[in-house]
This record gives C-alpha cells, structure tokens and sequence, in this order.
C-alpha cells in the first residue's frame, strides 16, 4: 500500500473511532455476578426516550450520549444499614425496588444523582448526569423494575 494509502486509511479509522457512542465506565467489584448478565440483558432498548450504547466494562449499560448518559453498573457493594433516604418504585407490572440515593439531591437538577439498590444481591448502580436530569425524570427507574428484579431481594426499605 502508497504511503498515501496508509495515510487516507488511517484518517478513515481515526475518524470512525472518533464517532464510537461507546460510553466509556468501569466494572463493579461483582461484575462477574452471572446475575448481572442477566440483568444488563433484561434492561430496556430505550429508557426514558433515550437510546441504549455499548459500554467498555462488564456487566455495565447505558442511555444517552457518551458525555451525558445514564450509566447502569451491576455488581457494586451492596449497601449495609443506613440512614440514606430509601424509596420504593413500584411498576404497573407489580415490581418493586428499593433504591437509595446516594448522592445528588433529588429535587435538584443541578447535580448528578446516583441511585443503588437496597437489600438486593448483587446491588446495582444507576448513575443520572445533572444534564439528562435537567431534562428527564428520575421515574426511569420505574423502567428498570423487571431487569432489577432478577437480583435477589434480601431486605426492604424501612
């Protein structure tokens, strides 16, 4: 191949990787839970109208743009007692999880939220931008009922 060759195939690969909408995160602790297989495979194609992407790590998943997307990861720690605000979403399809919010504020848009399973094994993590905040709700979370529960319910929110 001409140097010239080179050069133009280079540019074309160069700018097809620069293109990826691979959400760039890092494995959980657990993320080689087989449950958490089955969990990022029962998550939606769509949430909350935005779209799925690859991600770069085991048993993680995403929605939205790469420098702005809801981040799933399976298998973080899952939380001890505390004294964390923990809610109960319940779907129309009868699931219902408990979720913590650890950090943010949610009745903020101004800051990320991110939000961890209570009393499931292996906890999961949705991490919310402030960005897909300011325009969507956190009822997504609604959305994500029927993957979430193919985790293993071991306590329940006070």
């Amino acid at each position: 191949m001409s140097r010239r060759g080179l050069l133009a195939c280079t540019a074309a690969v160069a700018l097809l990787a620069g293109c990826s909408s691979t959400v760039p995160t890092t494995a959980a602790t657990h993320a080689t839970d087989p449950v958490c297989a089955d969990v990022v495979l029962s998550t939606p194609d769509e949430l909350s109208g935005l779209a799925r992407r690859d991600t770069n790590a085991q048993a993680t998943t995403a929605w939205g743009e790469a420098d702005a997307a809801i981040v799933l990861r399976c298998g973080v720690e899952p939380l001890g007692p505390t004294t964390d605000r923990c809610v109960t979403v319940e779907g129309p399809g009868g699931t219902s999880v408990d979720w913590v919010v650890k950090e943010g504020d949610t009745d903020s848009d101004d800051a990320d939220a991110t939000f961890v399973t209570y009393g499931r094994v292996p906890a999961v993590e949705v991490t919310v931008p402030a960005a897909v905040r300011k325009l969507h709700s956190t009822s997504m979370l609604i959305d994500l009922g029927p993957a979430i529960s193919k985790t293993a319910k071991q306590r329940s929110c006070v």
